[in-house]
């Protein structure tokens, strides 16, 4: 047994690096501790930086537990043999495999035969190189990715009103002196308990307003100063939002001047929300009419003494009103509120989206969005794809166009009209899709499933070649934060070896253990005969993604890979490594654009654009059904893949709950505690009952993270947005009935099915 003062004698290596959770991207140091003949052991604290100021969550103080697994830690390939087995196998054996499948199903099916998924949690570098990839080596238009189902609503809307699509266009930190902020569908007492600290000042003056039909922990900070928390019926959103800009327009609570000099569309809008007078509006959303005043005049007061030298304002948005098949239109309804109010682009405040995964901001910039190339390009500009074609070596007319939008493409896979082979790189489609019996059925109809992962989650479960690659402390690369922030990750330990004496991926062993995924992108394409290069090296590859987005919307050309290292603050766009200033905060270096908008916004005039927004019909729940909305619990992430295996985290959130008022569940004879079953036509799920005086009696809540029947996605719709390609996560109707008692026939639910093309 070693003793603490053995232990302090041994060699220790600490590196500053970042949580390898949400897109907040706490600073951390990790520190390792080598034991001579036993497993080393590591230690996680928080580090000071201005989004988390030392402080962690519970998620990312026991990251660190996730390196020292080794029964499940996948630790070489996998194939799926004769007798339906996966066995392990050599990295040559493996990517032989894969490179003669992809080249037998291209070459019977064509290019877009094959399809590639990815994940908002891979670096910058390995996004690039994971689009660059796809549309090269591949040829194939069919790429997507998991942020697909996170930011697409509200990154087409920003895109659409500012011209530019930057989670948050400032600093985090700003928020810190706010009087008011207006936070709908994000619950980041639970997803991002750190940012929490940056809501202080508007919950001391009572100007926190959030917006949730359940009383979340984030509602619960509204108890105090005053506060309001406001609970819509799902999916009443997008018109309380318009009812509210009613009310700012009508009591001329609007900013003039901002919007004649700034601003263009305000006569098409106002026509669009006259009809929303809040009586009218009250009957749909929920919210009676005097509260829908009341938020408006809180907000345009505020706004007016904001303008003045006031504490500025700002409204920030998350998934519970963006994943929607309106979900565009609801964010959009939200920007155009702050434009009202003349926030954003000031120093009265301003309109931010809440990043949710890792990398989901630089993860849509670099070029895995099936319509956009790295620098937010788009893949139908000609100017575009010259630029990206002279990067890449390659003729303009030989990159694809644009592919199926995530959703499509995973309902459309395996059948003649789809892909008939997938990758899949850091996502669990199985869990994390709409619709999940569909897609886990799909999955099993493919011809080929390759899933890169460093466990096996419920996806690679499914595939015919698991390939093992690294975690977050195993390798080095960029991340970009939902403030636009570009961060630098650091590697500080070697990847498990499955190979006796092997020293480890760096060898170039083939039989050594997990590999980067630009390694492996990198044989492949070799293998392929693709005559364009793929470096291996995180930094060379930020090289390169310099080069691609020189001149682009998000411009990453004056960084360099050591000015991150020495821990500069750098958001982009950044068009030149020119120091611009000190942040008003900390009084350290900024490089590049800490504050969009200042003088104009990203359209050709300069001025951000207003449009007519009109609400499509929402069919109202069948007798007897119920609105299910999903979300997190505070210990898990995503499909659970990572935290279901950290011990801390299982043990708070064992098993998938449903939250059901008390109301509700005497009304449907549920007991607390007890299983019950939520169906629709799409499926069954089931989990133990917890009962929610805070939620509304219309509305039950379950989360995401978790497998078997315990799936929530198994009910949830392929509807999407029409503009974004969100699917409609948060408003599905359901019925709910004690386990063991015999339900009604599906058919029954059919009226309340919709489907998309």
């Amino acid at each position: 047994m070693t003793t603490t003062a053995d232990t302090r004698t041994m060699p220790r290596r600490t590196v500053q690096t970042h949580c390898p959770y949400c897109a907040l991207q706490c600073a951390m140091n990790l520190t390792v501790t080598e034991r001579p003949g036993e497993p080393d052991t590591f230690a996680v604290e928080g580090a000071s930086f201005p989004t988390n100021k030392g402080r962690l969550c519970r998620k990312g103080s026991t990251a660190a537990e996730l390196l020292t697994r080794r029964h499940d830690r996948l630790t070489s390939p996998l194939l799926r043999g004769e007798d339906g087995e996966l066995h392990p196998a050599s990295w040559e054996e493996a990517l032989g495999r894969v490179a003669t499948e992809i080249r037998r199903i291209q070459g019977e099916r064509g290019a877009d035969a094959v399809g590639v998924f990815g994940s908002g949690g891979l670096t910058n570098e390995k996004t690039y190189a994971l689009g660059k990839f796809a549309r090269v080596a591949l040829g194939t238009a069919q790429i997507d990715y998991n942020g697909r189902f996170c930011m697409s609503s509200a990154s087409k809307a920003s895109t659409l009103a500012f011209g530019l699509d930057r989670g948050l266009p400032f600093p985090l930190t700003d928020l810190d002196s706010a009087c008011t902020v207006l936070l709908l569908g994000s619950n980041v007492a639970d997803t991002m308990p750190p940012f929490v600290q940056h809501l202080e000042g508007a919950r001391a003056t009572g100007g926190l307003i959030v917006v949730d039909p359940r009383r979340s922990n984030t509602a619960e900070l509204t108890a105090e100063g005053g506060g309001l928390h406001i609970a819509p019926a799902p999916g009443g959103d997008l018109v309380l939002l318009l009812s509210v800009a009613q009310v700012v327009l009508e009591e001329g609570l609007a900013d003039a001047d901002y919007l004649q000099q700034r601003v263009s569309g305000l006569d098409s809008f106002r026509r669009s929300v006259t009809q929303w007078w809040p009586e009218r509006a009250q009957s749909l959303t929920g919210v009676g009419a005097d509260q829908i005043r009341l938020i408006a005049r809180r907000l345009g007061h505020a706004a007016r003494a904001a303008r003045n030298g006031g504490d500025p304002v700002y409204i920030l948005t998350g998934r519970g009103v963006e994943q929607h098949k309106d979900g565009t239109d609801t964010a959009r309804a939200a920007i155009s509120l702050a434009l009202l109010l003349g926030l954003p682009g000031t120093r009265a405040g301003g309109y931010g989206t809440l990043t949710g995964q890792g990398n989901g901001q630089g993860g849509r910039e670099m070029g895995q969005k099936t319509d956009q190339l790295p620098g937010i390009r788009s893949i139908t500009d000609p100017s575009d794809r010259a630029h990206m074609a002279r990067i890449w070596g390659v003729e303009p007319e030989a990159l694809p166009g644009p592919g199926r939008p995530a959703a499509q493409l995973l309902h459309t896979m395996g059948h003649d009209d789809g892909v008939r082979a997938l990758l899949v790189h850091g996502s669990n489609v199985a869990i994390s899709a709409p619709d999940a019996a569909r897609v886990v059925e799909n999955l099993r109809a493919l011809e080929l499933l390759v899933v890169a992962d460093f466990f096996l989650s419920e996806t690679a479960a499914e595939a015919d070649v698991v390939l093992p690659v690294l975690q977050w402390a195993e390798e080095d690369g960029t991340m970009t934060s939902l403030e636009g922030r570009v961060l630098r990750r650091r590697k500080l330990v070697e990847p498990p070896s499955s190979a006796p004496g092997s020293e480890g991926p760096g060898t170039g062993a083939p039989d050594s253990g997990p590999r980067s995924e630009l390694w492996i992108w990198h044989e492949l394409a070799r293998r392929l005969g693709c005559s364009s290069t793929f470096p291996v090296e995180p930094a060379e590859v930020f090289a390169e993604i310099r080069q691609a987005t020189e001149g682009a919307a998000a411009d990453y050309s004056g960084l360099d890979w050591q000015l991150l290292d020495d821990g500069h603050a750098a958001y982009w766009p950044v068009p030149s490594a020119l120091l611009g200033g000190e942040s008003s905060l900390t009084g350290e270096p900024i490089i590049g654009t800490s504050r969009m908008f200042l003088e104009r916004f990203a359209h050709a005039d300069g001025r951000a654009r207003l449009i007519a927004i009109t609400p499509g019909r929402t069919p109202a729940p069948a007798p007897g059904e119920l609105t299910l909305t999903t979300g997190r619990h505070m210990e898990h992430y995503q499909s659970g893949t990572q935290t279901r295996r950290v011990t801390a985290l299982l043990e708070a959130h064992p098993e998938a709950t449903i939250a059901v008022h008390p109301a509700t569940a005497l009304e449907h004879g549920l007991e607390e505690g007890a299983d019950a079953v939520i169906a629709n036509a799409q499926g069954e799920m089931t989990a133990r009952v917890v009962w929610d005086a805070g939620i509304r009696t219309d509305t039950i809540f379950a989360p995401f993270h978790y497998a078997g029947q315990g799936t929530a996605n198994l009910l949830t719709r392929a509807l999407t947005d029409p503009q974004s390609g969100m699917p409609e996560f948060k408003n599905t109707p359901v019925t709910i009935r004690p386990a063991g008692v015999a339900g009604a026939a599906r058919s029954e639910t059919t009226s309340s099915k919709e489907t998309t093309p």
